[in-house]
Parts: C-alpha cells; structure tokens; sequence
C-alpha cells in the first residue's frame, strides 16, 4: 500500500472499502488486535458521519513513522454544512440527524491523536492518529521538535504520486524537503526519490550544497522542482533554497510571509543556487506545497485553523485548493511547543 492513499466516501458501499484499506495497513504495520480494532471502529464512525453528515466526503490514509515506531493516520475531509459548535457534537448522545450521536466521541476515544476544524458552511477537518504499541507499552512515540503534517497524492487516475518528500531532524536544526518530478507517473517518481535520497545522505551539509548535489544526481533522470528548508531552532530562522514551482511560505499570527525560489530545474538548468533567510518563530507556520496545488490560498479565510494540529491544516488547504490535473504534496510544520 502506497504510505498516502485518498479514499472518496460518497456512498455507503465504500465505508466497507475504506474499513478494509485501513485494516490492511494497521495488519502491515503489525497492530495488534486491539489497536486493529480501534482503526476499524475510526474508520467505519467517520465514513458513516460523512455519509450522513456531508458532501464530498474523503478520507486519507497515511502511514507514519518516527524512529522505529510505526502508526497510521486517519483525515476526514469534507464540504458539508459544517459544526457551529464543535464540542457539544463531540459530546455522546449530540445528533442532527436522529442518529444514536456516538460517532466523533467515539473517534476521539479510540485515538492517540485528535483534533478537528469545522466552519459553518465549509465543511470540517478531522485528523486522528493511532500508533501501535511496542514493547514498551507506550502508545505515543518520543516527540519530535516539529510537528509535521503532510497530504501527497497522485493526480487523478493515477497510481503513482511524482512528488516527494523528507524531514530530518539533527540536534539544533530541523531540514524539510519537497521535490516535484518533472510530469507525472514513474519517471517523475524516481526524479523526486532521488532528490529525497542526497537529501537524506547529506543533510548534516548546509542546504544549498545539498542542493548543487542533488543537481549534480538528478542528471540521469528527468529532473524536479526542489525546495529545502532548515530550520534552525536556536537562532529561530528558516533557511530557504528553492529551484523551480515549489512554494514555500512562514504563517506568523495574520502575516504571511512568502519565500524565494529561482526558477530552473534540478538536474537539468539551474541559473543559481542561493538561500533566503527568515525569522521563525514558536508560533510560526511553515507551509510548502508543489503546484497541485493553488496559490491563493490564505488561512485568515478559516479562523483558528493556524491554531490546529499541521494535518488538519495541510487537510483544509488540500481540500479547498487542489488541483486535480497534477500530484499534489502540501506540508505543513509547526514547532512543538512546552504547552502541546
């Protein structure tokens, strides 16, 4: 299975498809059964209330992984009328639709992670994160200094995702990478493999020779857009080097501050290579994406949405502004913070 996969849910005969895709992943990543279990009873409660509740419902799959723990995460995304007042439906017992009401408190019981985004007349966001308990009996992974939340999906019809995408954190400093393979399809996912591969090998290097690197391996292939940031978390900064479409902007309260990337493409023409730097701080957002997805996307448009857990972020930004012609990765980073 792909480690992002979307799944429509528009009908009641997919609830069970959704059930089966997300009980496949939690058996590969060697959930036990009681964690099997709660995935099932996630998945079924959200696909019933985007059934019953929404329009244009879809939830997203996604494997995660932090050192040697696996988990999965659940996004429920639709367009449907939206929750005026979020926690009364999360109590038990709440219904609009005549129903027994234990469908969003029971997503929240079962999950390690929770949290959720509903705007009267948009529609609502839902992430819940479930992480398979290992010897150490602990349900949640050591944290890690930023909190990452990712969409990356393949174009409509298409199997393979051209996009890539990597996080390493060192010791002072956190590096982020998105690359988008020049078209689509196989050949533009081994350009972005190889990008994520230099990166990965050399991301102790400042990133701009990372990037002269990654130019230099890209040669063979049919090239991508690439952008690295590196974060570095004592000085609160961003260092941004970009090459070609890939957009990268800091969130900072209501202030959006956009990055500079040059135009080119790795591997193949580059006119330079440079890094612009950026004050980062706490309570900044990091936001990049390729271009499956739009630009004019702003989060003043969703009040409280900067204040949500990344993935329901990169959700509602995904849902509202992809476009469907293209692969579209959209990542989104947020320092952990003592009171999270």
């Amino acid at each position: 299975m792909k480690d992002c996969i979307a799944l429509p849910i528009r009908e009641t005969s997919q609830i069970g498809e959704a059930r089966r895709f997300a009980s496949a992943l939690a058996t590969d990543l060697e959930f036990n059964e009681t964690e099997r279990g709660k995935v099932a009873i996630i998945v079924t409660e959200l696909a019933n209330n985007l059934i019953k509740h929404a329009q244009n419902g879809e939830i997203i799959l996604r494997e995660l992984r932090n050192n040697a723990e696996y988990g999965i995460e659940i996004i429920g995304l639709d367009t449907g009328s939206g929750m005026g007042n979020v926690s009364q439906c999360l109590q038990d017992g709440f219904s609009t639709a005549g129903t027994p009401g234990t469908g969003l408190g029971a997503i929240k019981r079962q999950s390690t992670v929770f949290d959720i985004h509903s705007m009267p007349g948009v529609g609502t966001v839902l992430v819940a994160q479930l992480w398979a308990q290992k010897n150490s009996g602990s349900t949640l992974p050591p944290p890690e200094p930023l909190q990452i939340g990712v969409v990356n999906l393949p174009k409509a019809e298409q199997e393979i995702c051209g996009d890539d995408w990597a996080v390493v954190h060192l010791s002072t400093r956190s590096l982020i990478l998105v690359a988008d393979g020049l078209g689509s399809g196989i050949l533009a996912a081994e350009a972005a493999r190889e990008a994520v591969r230099i990166f990965r090998a050399k991301a102790a290097l400042n990133p701009k020779i990372i990037m002269e690197m990654a130019h230099a391996a890209l040669r063979s292939t049919r090239g991508a857009a690439v952008a690295i940031a590196e974060l570095n978390r004592v000085e609160k900064t961003v260092q941004y080097v970009g090459i070609g479409n890939i957009s990268g902007a800091i969130v900072t309260g209501n202030k959006s501050q956009s990055m500079v990337s040059y135009n080119g493409t790795v591997g193949h023409q580059i006119r330079k290579i440079a890094g612009f730097v950026y004050p980062f701080g706490d309570r900044s957002l990091l936001i990049m994406h390729s271009d499956g997805l739009g630009t004019q996307w702003s989060l003043e448009r969703y009040p409280g949405l900067a204040l949500r857990h990344p993935s329901i972020i990169a959700g509602t930004l995904y849902r509202d502004f992809k476009r469907t012609r293209d692969d579209v990765t959209v990542l989104v980073a947020k320092p952990l913070t003592t009171d999270e």
